[in-house]
């Protein structure tokens, strides 16, 4: 079924898409390219229009999505906005799922991960998977994402076929629950990078050298990485929009990083730090800021 949906959309299971923000309006898109049926559901009316436009079809509520969908798709805030979604009024829970799959694209706990998949799977029979993605909204606009899911082996291979038209890389894990908790991995790196990268960014500048020469100078080295490449010359030049990730994802994931590792008796002295500084940064530049404004904390005041 997966060699036959990619070689000819047209016969292939029919998509939802629910939470049209940074990384769902694009990831969207690419299934429209690719050529896929996609029926899109957002809580604010203005996200939807440019993708039915596209050619989505639009779902006035999550429920009614899920009823013309095989594979709904779900890119939302945090696990509040997803509880919302699925047992709030007219949600998924509400349309039979039978046969059907939700896979979750948010960055959530694990432990509600697998609290959520088995309260759906209680009420309509829906299958899960948690499938957290990295690589920001440049990824996701080109179809680069890494993708990490925690699931049952032959659901992640029913929606493979229809993830790679959205990331470059899907990696079964493990059980649900996985995919998250790769994830919080993930963000230990990529939270700790923003601030280390934000430091030598500064001291650059401060020292007189163009820091926008550090990716050339420092490309094949040690030192060298996709964050090195892309975050520095954002943090240099200022460029923070549209943003690459909010500041108040990330501090949401390191905090959950924290979580986790308490109960797991997990020594995180870096992630933790990093927390805290995105939690400086919040103060200082607001929630939904771009994440790599971490940078500014160190600016002299004028």
């Amino acid at each position: 079924m997966a060699d036959a949906s990619k070689a000819n959309p047209q016969s292939a299971e029919r998509l939802g898409y629910l939470g049209l923000g940074l990384m769902g309006t694009p990831m969207s898109r690419r299934l429209l390219k690719a050529g896929y049926q996609v029926t899109v559901w957002n809580r604010s009316e203005g996200k939807v229009a440019p993708l039915v436009e596209a050619g989505a079809s639009r779902s006035l509520t999550p429920r009614d999505l899920l009823a013309s969908s095989d594979i709904a798709f779900m890119c939302v805030t945090d696990a509040a906005a997803v509880e919302e979604v699925i047992f709030g009024p007219d949600g998924l829970a509400a349309a039979s799922g039978a046969g059907k799959l939700v896979v979750d694209f948010s960055s959530i706990h694990p432990d509600a991960a697998r609290d959520l998949a088995k309260r759906l799977k209680d009420t309509n029979g829906a299958g899960w998977i948690d499938a957290p993605v990295s690589g920001g909204t440049k990824g996701a606009e080109e179809g680069t994402l890494a993708i990490m899911a925690g699931g049952e082996a032959e659901d992640i291979e029913r929606v493979r076929p229809y993830v790679l038209a959205m990331a470059r890389r899907f990696t079964h894990m493990g059980p649900i629950g996985a995919g998250q908790t790769t994830k919080l991995c993930n963000q230990v790196i990529v939270g700790c990078a923003m601030a280390v990268l934000a430091e030598a960014t500064r001291l650059a500048v401060n020292a007189g050298i163009d820091a926008n020469r550090l990716p050339e100078a420092l490309a094949g080295g040690f030192a060298d990485s996709i964050p090195l490449q892309l975050f520095v010359p954002r943090m240099a030049q200022g460029i923070h929009s549209p943003p690459l990730g909010h500041i108040a994802t990330m501090l949401k994931d390191l905090d959950t990083v924290a979580d986790v590792a308490q109960a797991t008796s997990t020594p995180v002295p870096m992630a933790s730090l990093a927390g805290q500084l995105f939690r400086l940064a919040k103060a200082a530049r607001g929630a939904e800021a771009d994440a790599l404004e971490i940078y500014k904390l160190s600016a002299e005041t004028p």
